[in-house]
């Protein structure tokens, strides 16, 4: 092998690139911009160099730095002049380069050193696989689950800040949960239709029970307990003054509002989700429990199953390991999950397996023995145990392209 390695320091206006000779030399040090036109340049700049200097390889390293590197990287992909060598592309872990740099005394902080830092690290060689580069119907569909995760964030991030302004004008009806969905329409007519705590207490309770029917659609089997319930904790919430309790009605209007057009867009991601997912044959919706949304975001994110060898390397992709802490005959037996692995995935795998404990009996009976093996984080452990229960599983059915048949029931 005789490569030459190039270090890219990305952003979103420039990349600045380092070309490291085999005996880790400097070849050249230059900016180009981060565009189309900008890429031909490097690209001319590192035929040169591969020509110059006799050389027959070629290993490109650029740093994951949020979506500013992956145009450059389906351009170094695609481009049919670096045909001829051989050519391997890494995107690095931001924090594996800030470790090698580490080992460097007092090198200064700018792009042209960040990009000596990656052509190094690739000249050392302990990085990472080369990129993975995906078919493009899977790139498609991670940009729609991808989309989808953040406005599942944004929707959960907006409920909390709903529940604490909600606090404030009914805080025993957010204590004792009256409602079992506090995010019900029943739920937000209620919040949303009454100026005051006092104005609900004060209600005519026949009128009240009307109200939840009208709002509930009748679906309530004993409305007049549910009213009784929720006048109940009107009158023992605390009492705001008009100028505070107008300004929170004002927030909780707008927040029902906010919540309601995320909702809306998550809808709006799902059917496009399953649109796309028509296009990608898969045997993960034969699992009960996992539909096409589950299914499409942990397809988009592992790609082709083939590039993992087993299933510990895809829980190891996922995020779904544990470390180890052992020195000399002591063992730790407490041990954290490890920080690194795919957010998305380990995210969507979650989901599937919440959505499992539900609507299957081994992987519900697997959830709850976890559950009672501890007695803090029981539900964030045990699901992080039945998602990695899922991966064995997941790994086996795209492997082997089968479908699921459950377990026979003892």
């Amino acid at each position: 092998m005789n490569p030459l390695y190039v270090g890219i320091d990305v952003s979103s206006k420039s990349n600045v690139a380092y070309l490291m000779k085999p005996d880790g030399s400097k070849h050249s040090n230059f900016s180009v911009p981060n565009s189309r036109d900008g890429s031909r340049q490097l690209v001319k700049r590192i035929l040169s160099a591969i020509t110059s200097e006799s050389l027959t390889d070629l290993v490109i390293g650029l740093e994951a730095t949020s979506v500013y590197g992956d145009n450059l990287v389906c351009f170094l992909r695609e481009d049919g002049s670096l045909a001829p060598y051989n050519k391997k592309i890494h995107v690095l872990n931001p924090k594996q380069v800030n470790k090698f740099k580490l080992s460097y005394n007092d090198l200064p902080k700018n792009d042209y050193v960040d990009s000596f830092v990656i052509a190094d690290c690739l000249r050392f060689g302990r990085i990472n696989k080369e990129v993975y580069l995906d078919d493009y119907r899977y790139t498609a569909l991670k940009n729609l689950t991808r989309a989808r995760f953040f406005a599942v964030q944004n929707l959960t991030r907006e409920k909390q800040r709903f529940m604490n302004q909600l606090f404030k004008k009914y805080s025993t009806m957010t204590q004792e949960k009256v409602f079992s969905d506090t995010f019900s329409t029943t739920a937000l007519a209620v919040y949303e239709s009454f100026e005051s705590a006092e104005a609900l207490a004060n209600m005519d309770l026949h009128q009240l029970t009307e109200f939840i029917i009208e709002k509930g659609k009748n679906r309530f089997p004993d409305p007049d307990s549910v009213a009784k319930a929720i006048q109940k904790a009107a009158r023992s919430s605390y009492r705001l003054p008009k100028t505070v309790n107008d300004s929170v009605n004002q927030v909780l209007s707008i927040s029902i509002s906010s919540m309601r057009a995320m909702e809306s867009q998550i809808k709006a991601f799902d059917k496009a989700i399953a649109e796309q997912m028509a296009l990608i044959p898969n045997t993960l919706t034969s699992v009960k429990g996992i539909g096409p949304v589950y299914s499409a975001g942990i397809i988009a994110e592992i790609g082709d199953i083939n590039r993992f060898s087993t299933q510990a390397s895809l829980a190891k992709y996922a995020g779904l390991v544990w470390s180890q802490h052992q020195s000399g005959d002591f063992e730790a037996q407490n041990t954290r999950m490890i920080h690194s692995g795919n957010r998305y995935l380990k995210y969507y795998l979650c989901e599937a397996a919440l959505s499992l404990v539900r609507c299957d009996a081994e992987y519900r009976s697997f959830y709850h023995r976890k559950y009672k093996e501890v007695n803090k984080y029981q539900h964030k452990r045990a699901l992080a145990f039945t998602a990695r229960k899922l991966v064995r599983l997941v790994f086996r059915l795209l492997k082997d392209n089968c479908l699921y048949k459950a377990p026979e029931s003892k």
